[in-house]
């Protein structure tokens, strides 16, 4: 798939255009983020990345298209799993709601810039060594027994390397100043809480990175159509954040659906000289696994649901 530097730039340039505008012209203000508000926001998000999805699909041709649409399924999958994260971490350094929005977005640019070198990377490696696609395939096998073991990403603060750093170059307030990362006091700069929870978000965005880019170098080696899927996917992910934040409990065995699907791409990638799985195929495989799981975690949590408003009423 040969993609000219424009269009790379184009695609850059409206990812940073559209980041600006939803800071600069809809979250100018500190606000607490509504559930219509969260509603609106995720369902455009959403449109924007499947529309872009079909503009490859009728330029590109079916191929590049699926390979699209797996790859953003496969990272809005993972997407669900880092929200939960996000709410551990938000939760534990007790961000102000009015807060967490400026909190989401400077995650979401970090892993971005992120993603954007491990891809840059990964596509390095696969282009100068072969064997480099059966070591990803290895990690995400590892990866997802692990996920489905219950081992999972530990967001706790306390134990995080980079926000520990943080604390011995400066010190931190003890309290939130707005929307401000350092404040002066006494002719000495501090760091907010803000900014340690800034630092745990991007931290945590590092693991993520660590499994979804090997995940989506599965189902395609276009670098191009790797970044995209991955941009557009997570542009949505603060609105999906607070669409979702409050009824994580009820997706309980997603994280099963995750593990799942890391093991079929890591397979795929370690059986890829014996077994050449279609794209459609993998697509398919990828959205009913996620469709089981998803059903399976509401069928599960619906009757508990549905007693918490008699046991209220009792």
């Amino acid at each position: 798939m040969d993609v000219p530097l424009w269009m790379w730039a184009a695609v850059v340039a409206a990812i940073v255009a559209a980041l600006l505008v939803d800071l600069l012209v809809f979250h100018r203000d500190a606000h607490e983020v509504s559930p219509r508000e969260a509603v609106v926001t995720s369902a455009l998000w959403i449109a924007v990345g499947v529309a872009f999805g079909i503009g490859v699909w009728v330029f590109a041709g079916s191929e590049h298209g699926g390979e699209y649409f797996a790859g953003y399924l496969i990272e809005k999958a993972l997407a669900v799993d880092n929200i939960f994260v996000f709410a551990l971490i938000l939760s534990a350094f007790a961000v102000p709601s009015q807060l967490q929005h400026r909190v989401l977005f400077y995650g979401v640019l970090g892993a971005l810039v992120l993603r954007a070198g491990f891809i840059a990377a990964g596509a390095s490696l696969l282009g100068s060594f072969a064997w480099v696609m059966y070591l990803f395939g290895a990690f995400l096998v590892f990866t997802g027994v692990r996920l489905a073991r219950g081992k999972a990403h530990d967001p706790d603060p306390s134990k995080n390397i980079l926000v520990r750093a943080l604390r011995r170059v400066m010190p931190v307030t003890s309290t939130y100043e707005g929307q401000r990362f350092f404040v002066r006091r006494d002719a000495r700069l501090f760091a907010t809480p803000l900014l340690a929870v800034v630092v745990a978000i991007e931290s945590s965005d590092i693991a993520f990175a660590v499994d979804s880019i090997p995940a989506i170098f599965a189902v395609t080696s276009e670098p191009f159509i790797v970044f995209t899927s991955n941009a557009f996917a997570i542009l949505g992910l603060r609105a999906l954040y607070f669409l979702l934040a409050d009824a994580m409990h009820r997706f309980r065995h997603l994280s099963k659906g995750l593990a799942a699907i890391l093991v079929f791409v890591g397979l795929k990638m370690l059986l890829l000289d014996v077994v050449h799985v279609p794209i459609a195929a993998s697509l398919a495989v990828i959205g009913a696994i996620l469709a089981a799981a998803i059903a399976a975690s509401l069928a599960t949590t619906r009757d508990k649901h549905d007693q918490q408003p008699q046991q209220a009423d009792a």
